[in-house]
């Protein structure tokens, strides 16, 4: 939980002014110690996970907002003096009066610290934007966050392997990873948990996906990209309250309030429950695409499949 501080408290490791106080540790931050502290916990994820190798090429979804920008910034740090390579890929959804923006976002930033970017839309890889797909599939019962969420992976994995890309890295974070989890567990969605491990090996010829954000608080990204002064998107998506996410985040936000750590416990815990469930498991290929799937045909094909029908009998 974020708590900005007064002048009377100090920070913790160098007794400056403190500005932010993690109350689930205790800590108190300055803000240059602050920025540190995620720079460092970033360091301390990869490493544990073994997330990354030297000379990999990452391929970093980058979509505009504060997490993924928070995130190019934080790894072009840790990376400068080592061998990956990092390329940028941005997803154009085809959202009217919302894209836009992240992308020129995502755009000047890559150019700011001189690196690649591949951009891929909707548009192009399917045939249709995200606004034509929502609007023939409305009568059925699918959120549009879980469309958007579903047809962007396979999005980012077609750009990836078209970049040569050894690793996949994406920005989402622990608030992310709960949010998530309670969605699938209420949807009695099992097989897909295993999709939420902070590594995941596809053992396909897709790259591993990677999560370096992924035990840190959104309010915490939030408080960093604003300590480094990163621009990000500030409209927001026009269906973002659509579906059970929304609620979901409002009650685990609200628990923390109430219970300082109670979101990183519960986090830890679901780790440790995946662990116990998944080895035994033996994972599945699409017979259709032959990406990792939990059923026979995988999310995306099901999806895809559904929206050309929908289309088609428009026309």
């Amino acid at each position: 939980m974020v708590t900005i501080e007064n002048a009377m408290q100090k920070c913790s490791r160098c007794k400056k002014k403190s500005v932010y106080h993690r109350a689930y540790s205790g800590e108190r931050f300055c803000s240059d110690c602050f920025k540190a502290s995620i720079i460092e916990k970033t360091r301390k994820t990869i490493s544990n996970y073994n997330m990354m190798k030297h000379g990999d090429t990452l391929a970093v979804a980058v979509s505009g907002g504060k997490d993924s920008l928070s995130l190019i910034d934080v790894l072009h740090r840790l990376t400068s003096k080592h061998r990956e390579k990092i390329i940028v890929i941005t997803v154009d959804e085809g959202i009217e009066e919302y894209r836009d923006e992240a992308v020129k976002l995502s755009s000047e930033m890559v150019s700011n610290l001189g690196l690649e970017q591949e951009i891929v839309s909707f548009k192009s890889l399917f045939g249709f934007t995200l606004d034509e797909a929502l609007e023939c599939s409305k009568d059925q019962k699918i959120s549009s966050c879980s469309i958007c969420g579903i047809l962007r992976r396979r999005a980012i994995d077609l750009a990836a392997k078209k970049v040569g890309a050894d690793v996949v890295v994406t920005g989402h974070n622990l608030d992310d990873f709960l949010q998530t989890y309670f969605i699938n567990l209420t949807n009695g969605d099992m097989g897909r948990l295993e999709f939420l491990s902070p590594f995941f090996e596809s053992q396909t010829d897709l790259p591993r996906r990677v999560k370096p954000f992924i035990e840190i608080y959104e309010e915490e990204i939030a408080f960093y990209a604003y300590l480094t002064g990163i621009p990000f998107q500030s409209i927001p998506c026009p269906y973002m309250n659509e579906g059970i996410r929304t609620e979901i985040r409002s009650f685990l936000n609200k628990l923390e309030r109430s219970h300082s750590g109670i979101k990183y416990n519960t986090y830890g815990t679901v780790l440790k429950l995946l662990s116990g469930t998944h080895p035994s498991r033996k994972r599945r290929k699409c017979d259709k695409c032959g990406h990792p799937s939990s059923n026979n045909i995988c999310s995306s094909c099901r999806i895809l499949k559904l929206i050309q029908n929908n289309l088609k009998s428009l026309n």
